[in-house]
This record gives structure tokens, C-alpha cells and sequence, in this order.
């Protein structure tokens, strides 16, 4: 095949609307009135240099429940609904106790969250019981953060999963001859490491916006959603191209992507 069909171009279309579109950072700026980079200055003294240490461990503790709780023999539409609420309500725990409850609420909020992107893969046709899909799901935290080096050419969706490969190779590969709990291996650390240095970007960003006094509960919760929502669409946009690469091959999936990109 040298082209997508209509049906499969337009799913396309659809991962690159959703891939593509602002970042956290600009939905939570609409949300407080703030520009995020004010609020995470206002964060206290340590707070920032501690998000990849907290993001990693909250992502190592997640990897294998959230994706093990699946039932792969189900073939219906992924519960996005029913992940957002449970997210809702840790956010607002965590909107309520403020930076607190931070080293509490990432855990649970990222395992929801990882069960929902492992969720929406299944739906998408992965296959969850294989190393490369459990891997891809953790993947998805790493899409839509920038890094404060990245240039405009590093922070596309196939740039970062290319500065990902390798690690990912890696860790596939180990996953293949152990069991996915041993989350302390070398390759799976480095895997990780990566993960959450863009993870906690973005973790940062909604820890900001939560300590700003006047939104409590209520804005937790709020932007907790927004969080969930944002990771979703990563999933959802990130498994349409893995599905349509399937079929097509990387190469013509990867051409046809980014002449649509480059038409927004």
C-alpha cells in the first residue's frame, strides 16, 4: 500500500488534532489566570528539584498494577469516563491539602491514569500481555511535555518517541525474560529516568497550579481532570498511529503524519 484509505486517514487526522493541540501548561493557564511559569517560581524552595525522583517513583509503583487490572478479553470501548472521575476525586485530596499531599496523590493519580492509557491501547488493538505495549503505555507520559533544552525540532510526537527508542529497546527486551515487577533493573531505570524527566514537567506544572491557596478542593479536582484528559488524548493519538503503523509500516504512517501536521 503506498496510501492510507479514507477511514484510516481520517483516524490519522485525528491523532494529529489530538497530539498536536496546546499543552497542559496552556490549559491549566486558562483555567487559573496565571501564566504556569509564574505559579511554578511561587512553588517553595526544593519542590521543583524533587519532581523527577517523585514522578519516577510514582511511575515505577504504577507500571505493573495499572496495566495487570486490565481485562484483555474485554473488546469494548475504553472506560474514559470512569478513570476521569477517580481522577477527579484524588485531585481534589490533593487540591484540599495543597503541595502536601503531593508524594501521596502522584501515585494514585498516575497509576489511574497509566490503567486508563493501557485501557485505550486495548482498545486500539494492543495487545497488553506483550513488553512493547506496557512500555508504549508508559511512553505516553512523556508526550506533550517540554524540556527546558529542547528546541522546536526535539518536542515533535515521532522526535520524542525516536529519543526514546533506544532505552525502550532495551527495557523490551529485558521484559521479555523477567517479570515486570522487578522495576529496580538497570534498563528499566533508565526507561523510566527518561519517562519522567518530561513527566515531571508537566507534574510540576499541575503542582503550581494546586498550591496557589484559592483553589482548594474544588480546583484540584479541576485540574486533575484537565490532567487526565490532556494524557488521554495522548493515548488516544499515540495508539491510533502504533495501529495504523501496524498496518502500513512506520515509514508511510510517519510521511503521511507529518504532512498533515504541517498543515495546522
Amino acid at each position: 500500500m503506498t496510501t492510507l484509505n479514507p477511514t484510516d486517514r481520517h483516524d490519522l487526522t485525528r491523532a494529529v488534532d489530538l497530539l498536536e493541540n496546546p499543552s497542559f501548561a496552556a490549559k491549566v493557564t486558562n483555567l487559573i489566570g496565571t501564566p504556569v511559569e509564574k505559579a511554578i517560581k511561587m512553588l517553595p524552595d526544593g519542590v521543583s528539584d524533587k519532581m523527577i525522583n517523585t514522578t519516577q517513583k510514582a511511575l515505577s509503583k504504577a507500571m505493573d498494577l495499572a496495566v495487570s487490572t486490565l481485562d484483555e478479553r474485554y473488546r469494548g470501548e475504553s472506560a474514559d469516563g470512569a478513570h476521569r472521575f477517580l481522577t477527579t476525586v484524588s485531585g481534589a485530596v490533593g487540591g484540599a491539602f495543597g503541595i502536601l499531599a503531593l508524594t501521596v496523590e502522584l501515585p494514585i493519580s498516575t497509576t489511574l491514569m497509566l490503567r486508563s492509557i493501557a485501557d485505550i491501547a486495548r482498545s486500539e488493538g494492543e495487545p497488553l500481555s506483550e513488553a512493547d505495549t506496557k512500555l508504549a503505555c508508559l511512553e505516553v507520559f512523556a508526550l506533550g511535555g517540554m524540556k527546558e533544552d529542547d528546541d522546536g525540532a526535539e518536542t515533535g510526537y515521532f522526535a520524542v518517541r525516536a529519543a526514546l527508542a533506544g532505552a525502550m529497546t532495551e527495557a523490551a527486551k529485558y521484559l521479555a525474560e523477567h517479570r515486570l515487577s522487578s522495576s529496580g533493573a538497570p534498563v528499566l531505570v533508565r526507561f523510566l529516568s527518561k519517562i519522567a524527566s518530561r513527566y515531571s514537567i508537566q507534574v510540576s506544572e499541575k503542582a503550581a497550579a494546586q498550591a496557589i491557596p484559592l483553589l482548594g478542593a474544588a480546583g484540584g479536582a479541576t485540574i486533575n481532570l484537565l490532567f487526565m484528559d490532556h494524557f488521554q488524548n495522548m493515548a488516544r493519538g499515540h495508539f491510533i498511529v502504533r495501529r495504523l503503523e501496524r498496518t502500513y509500516g512506520k515509514s508511510l504512517v510517519q510521511e503521511t503524519y507529518q504532512r498533515l501536521a504541517s498543515r495546522n
